[in-house]
């Protein structure tokens, strides 16, 4: 099951681009999916042979974290953008289901997201300034409404599942940990471990699993994608040729790995940041699920614990159902949809996962890493 490293060449550029956070690769409907977090885009390539120009999609004027596909409705989208959860309509315009970091107490935008095999979309968020602790994991379920699962974490990255939708990989990037959660059927954790940690350099990233149940992840920093066994076990790494992998996609049939990458705070490089690579490599993974849309209730029967995110008596307020079913038309937590998350971060910070400080000679959570 070991896989070997590429020979020299074999890793390509995919898509060229100039992208500054690359990010939240998926194979939708026999085509890569992702966005420029920073500049809000949604973005595609088709697999052409031949040269691949990537095409926008969609544009928002907030962060754009990650997004699925709604099932059976082309062309709309579930984001983790800005400080929230919205529905993206073929236009780019964004419905709010739950705006939850407008209320943090540090400046947080929504960072990466997927959705689950039961068809729940989850996404994390994180601080612009690394502080300790201040990002939490989200899940929204089929009727639109939004639970905060693991608060806690720093730099939330993934997530990603198993074939079942029981078993949850989530990444605090900063503290350079995976971690597994094994899940109820409503999608609630019931236990939790450290998965692996990444001590050899760079930082977990984006992730995903095959269908051999390994899991792959973009070692951000260290210009690497590794493989891991289900328990545990590095079963390869994969160099590549820039610094700052983001997230990877293995594709159904082909053998291909697609590897975002980004450029953020390397001036002008010579390498292929802020491009889509390929590796060539003996798995897959199926498409990316979409998300369920106007499923009432919980999925496994029983009531998720504590009330959803928007509703009273929850953290938020507004509307916690997807269009069809909602309680409201949008959600307001008390700012204005250009929430501080747009600014830029502190001087020193990664935008997307730096646990630097920006105390010059202070870092958390053990040595600084170089970029996460």
């Amino acid at each position: 099951m070991t896989l070997p490293a590429p020979l020299p060449g074999q890793v390509e550029v995919w898509a060229a681009g100039d992208h500054e956070l690359g990010e939240g690769a998926r194979w939708i409907d026999g085509r890569l999916v992702y966005v420029d977090i920073l500049a809000g885009r949604l973005l595609e390539v088709a697999d052409l042979p031949g040269p691949r120009t990537p095409r926008e999609i969609a544009r928002v004027d907030v962060p754009l974290g990650a997004v699925a596909p709604i099932g059976d409705r082309p062309g709309h989208w579930i984001a983790a953008a800005g400080t929230g959860i919205a529905l993206l309509a073929p236009d780019g315009s964004l419905d709010w289901l739950a705006r939850p970091e407008d209320r943090s107490p540090v400046p947080t935008r929504m960072n990466d997201g997927a959705c689950d095999p039961h068809g729940r979309f989850w996404a994390g968020s994180m601080p612009y300034d690394g502080t300790t602790g201040a990002g939490s994991l989200y899940r929204t379920d089929p009727d639109g409404s939004v639970h905060r699962v693991l608060d806690g974490l720093t730099i939330v990255n993934g997530p990603a599942f198993d074939s079942t939708g029981d078993l949850l990989y989530v990444a605090d990037t900063a503290a350079g940990v995976i971690h597994r959660c094994t899940l109820d059927p409503d999608g609630n954790p019931i236990g939790r471990e450290e998965f692996t940690r990444v001590d050899a350099g760079g930082s977990p990233d984006g992730m995903t699993v095959d269908t051999d149940g390994c899991l792959w992840v973009a070692i951000w920093g260290h210009g690497a994608v590794h493989r891991y066994h289900p328990d545990g076990t590095r079963l390869a790494t994969l160099r590549l040729p820039t610094s700052q992998p983001t997230s990877v996609c293995l594709t159904p049939s082909g053998g291909r790995l697609l590897v975002t990458t980004a450029r953020y705070g390397l001036g002008h490089p010579a390498d292929p940041a802020g491009s889509v690579l390929r590796v060539p490599v003996d798995a897959s993974a199926p498409p990316a699920r979409a998300y369920r849309q106007g499923v009432r209730g919980p999925i496994g029967g029983s009531r998720p614990p504590g009330p959803a995110i928007g509703t009273p008596g929850g953290t938020g307020e507004g509307a916690t159902a997807a269009r069809g079913a909602r309680t409201a038309s949008t959600v307001d937590n008390g700012g204005p949809l250009d929430h501080p998350v747009r600014r830029r971060p502190a001087p020193g910070v990664d935008a997307d996962r730096h646990d630097a400080d920006p105390v010059p000679g202070h870092h958390h959570q053990g040595p600084a890493r170089s970029g996460c």
